[in-house]
């Protein structure tokens, strides 16, 4: 708190030479953003943007940054209120689950996203899941997997998955020990006590056994991140949770559907969202409403803290507003008038989803 409070009075002197834009604020630590930050664009330092979003973000929120030379998040309350939670928990407890929910494009990912953010300025390792979905359709390559014939791997997702992973968390690789042996063939191992980073280097370098080095890298962060001496906290964040127990659309060889439970990488992913291990947090996102098969899922996470994310406040669409004219992406003469304004409101409904793709053409 006396950081924060050093850095609030910095600048509020920097704001009396300089006056600020209101729909900006300069406070970028998540950690000192408060309610009085409702509403406002906070810009992340290209030094945590590239590391900690190799992934995640949304294509178009991916775009907007290339265009407008920066990346800035809107301070959302549905944020807000997880940091809070965050700040006040009791990690030795077991592992506390909040679930953002909300319309289609109301802003789930992006409020994900400035949760993430603030678990990765308190040093915590962030394991993030970008888009569950990805994972259970459009597969490009299936293979049966080495270490379990009843299951089956994907090596390209797993391979692109372990390289953002490494990048995002470069400082813990060398830190972190592995607890157990794991063979990959008869002549390439991993030994007791190695950094977790040769571990994920084997992932990369040997794209067959990916999906097996996935399964193995999330065991060891389950297991060390509830012994006392372990040096980190685990943040997991998960976009799209429900679609661990819906349907998949990808077929085996012989044109059956391919069940949930017979993918590596979900087999996984499932045991590591129970709440049976201690000192850690998961932050998940979901779509819209489960649906009927995805309902055991539902039972899966429960109990777990609901956080809702409406469409735009006025005060936000205000500022979402102001933030385009100031880059200069509302070009059409009508767009800048009152009444254009008022029929933003009216076509988007206030839904951030909808008005950047409003927005897009103008």
């Amino acid at each position: 708190t006396s950081g924060c409070g050093q850095q609030q009075e910095a600048v509020a002197v920097e704001s009396e030479l300089e006056p600020f834009s209101v729909f900006r604020t300069q406070e970028s630590d998540p950690a000192c953003q408060s309610e009085k930050h409702l509403g406002q664009f906070y810009t992340l330092p290209p030094a945590h943007f590239r590391p900690l979003f190799p992934h995640g973000l949304p294509y178009r929120y991916q775009q907007q940054v290339k265009t407008f030379n920066e990346a800035c998040f809107m301070v959302r309350s549905p944020a807000l209120e997880v940091i809070s939670y965050l700040k006040k928990a009791d990690y030795s407890k077991p592992a506390l689950r909040y679930l953002f929910y909300g319309l289609k494009g109301s802003g789930k990912t992006m409020s994900l996203c400035h949760a993430v953010h603030f678990c990765y300025t308190q040093g915590w390792l962030v394991l993030h899941i970008p888009d569950a979905h990805l994972w259970v359709k459009n597969c490009k390559e299936l293979l049966p997997s080495s270490f379990n014939s009843a299951r089956l791997d994907q090596p390209l997702q797993a391979t692109t998955w372990l390289r953002n992973f490494r990048t995002t968390n470069e400082r813990f690789l060398s830190q972190i020990k592995t607890t157990h042996r794991y063979a990959w063939t008869k002549r390439e191992f991993t030994d007791e006590g190695r950094p977790l980073g040769e571990l994920v280097n084997q992932g990369i370098s040997r794209v067959k056994s990916s999906s097996d080095v996935v399964g193995a890298l999330m065991k060891e962060l389950r297991l060390q991140s509830g012994q006392p001496g372990a040096g980190f906290r685990l943040a997991v964040a998960v976009d799209g949770v429900n679609a661990l127990w819906g349907r998949s659309t990808i077929k085996k060889e012989n044109k059956s559907a391919v069940d949930l439970e017979e993918l590596t990488l979900i087999h996984n992913l499932r045991k590591l969202v129970k709440n049976d291990w201690v000192r850690r947090t998961l932050v998940l996102t979901t779509v819209t409403a489960w649906s009927p098969t995805q309902l055991t899922g539902f039972d899966s996470m429960d109990p777990f803290i609901p956080v809702s994310v409406p469409n735009y406040s006025e005060k936000e669409f205000e500022s979402v507003y102001l933030y385009y004219l100031d880059r200069k992406w509302l070009q059409h003469p009508q767009s800048r008038t009152e009444d254009g304004k008022k029929e933003l409101v009216f076509l988007s409904n206030r839904n951030p989803s909808m008005l950047d793709r409003i927005c897009g053409f103008l």
